[in-house]
């Protein structure tokens, strides 16, 4: 389980910086999509603050509150911690949105993304509108991440969900994989993934192995080159922090997942 943890002077990217998981209170975070706001709600009650998040959603105020039992009571906790909520963000579509469009963030997180249920998850098509939603969250998210920012990806693994083929389709958008972890709800104290839509949209549904695929903007040809070994997956993949790692090193900024040089 991931324990919050405040930095010490000299060890991360300032005093006082908060951590939970591999998010920081020294982070602007975007969050899409999520759902009754109870992810957001978790990172800003560990942060002690939520002015570095900015947490959106698909639905409506007026939908969230139809949809979800804790949606109102998420909502007003995170305004009062100062966090940027927006609703009727579309995440094919976000990167011209009116309050997106001229920032960037350090990290962009969209757990369990899904496109809604129109059929059983086995089938094609089904496979097929879901990876139309990350092929264009990825082709936004791009558009509006840092320089070495990173966006995060939370899905179930294991058939169906392997036929998503994220990597493939965040290469699409010239996004180059850095890290996959495994994704622990418990981490986030009062996380619970909703259905969202169909006839019980406030019903939680059953994670089961789940993990987090971290991707970054590839910056050159000459990254491709630079394979790393990877020592949970057991296997070689390319680090866009090429060049970058000893920065990091530098600065002393910590939980930059396992890259290997």
């Amino acid at each position: 389980m991931a324990r919050l943890r405040k930095r010490k002077r000299g060890t991360g990217r300032g005093r006082g910086v908060r951590w939970l998981s591999h998010y920081s209170s020294g982070q602007s975070i975007l969050i899409v999509g999520d759902g009754d706001f109870s992810f957001s709600l978790a990172l800003a009650a560990a942060f002690g603050t939520g002015r570095n998040i900015v947490a959106t959603s698909l639905d409506s105020y007026e939908a969230l509150s139809r949809k979800y039992i804790k949606a109102q009571s998420n909502l007003m906790r995170l305004k009062r911690m100062h966090a940027t909520v927006l609703h009727g963000i579309d995440a094919n579509t976000m990167k011209g949105h009116t309050d997106l469009k001229m920032r960037l963030f350090d990290r962009i997180v969209f757990n369990f993304p899904h496109a809604g249920f129109s059929g059983r998850e086995c089938e094609m098509h089904v496979i097929r509108s879901h990876r139309e939603l990350v092929r264009g969250f990825f082709g936004n998210a791009r558009e509006l991440l840092q320089p070495y920012g990173e966006i995060h990806i939370s899905n179930k693994t294991g058939h169906p969900y392997d036929g998503w083929d994220i990597e493939q389709l965040a290469s699409e958008t010239s996004l180059a994989m850095i890290d996959i972890v495994s994704f622990q709800k418990q981490d986030y104290r009062g996380y619970n993934p909703k259905r969202g839509s169909g006839a019980k949209p406030n019903k939680p549904f059953p994670l089961g192995d789940c993990s987090t695929y971290k991707f970054v903007a590839k910056h050159n040809d000459a990254q491709e080159e630079h394979a790393c070994y990877c020592h949970i997956c057991q296997d070689k993949y390319v680090s866009p922090y090429f060049g970058y790692a000893s920065s990091l090193a530098t600065f002393g900024a910590g939980n930059v997942g396992h890259l290997a040089y």
